[in-house]
């Protein structure tokens, strides 16, 4: 089975230093992490998309997604396929 967390952010320059720091403790249990802004060569995104396929079981899927979730502007969804 696998676990992928998407994590919406906006306002990325206000919050992005408390979701990196909900993901750096999460750190070891994360696989692949996949960043997507619509940003251009001109202009920098104030919203992005964070995907993860996350190791971890439900119980720390939970508690991670619980304190993304706490940050404002940030909303996170998770899906087991």
């Amino acid at each position: 089975m696998k676990n992928i967390i998407i994590i919406s952010v906006q306002q990325r320059k206000s919050v992005s230093g408390a979701v990196q720091e909900v993901l750096s403790e999460y750190g070891c249990l994360i696989k692949t992490r996949l960043g997507i802004t619509d940003s251009t060569a001109k202009k920098c995104s104030q919203t992005g998309l964070i995907i993860l396929e996350f190791l971890g079981n439900k119980r720390e899927i939970n508690l991670m997604t619980k304190k993304l979730s706490k940050i404002k502007g940030v909303t996170v969804k998770s899906v087991s396929i």
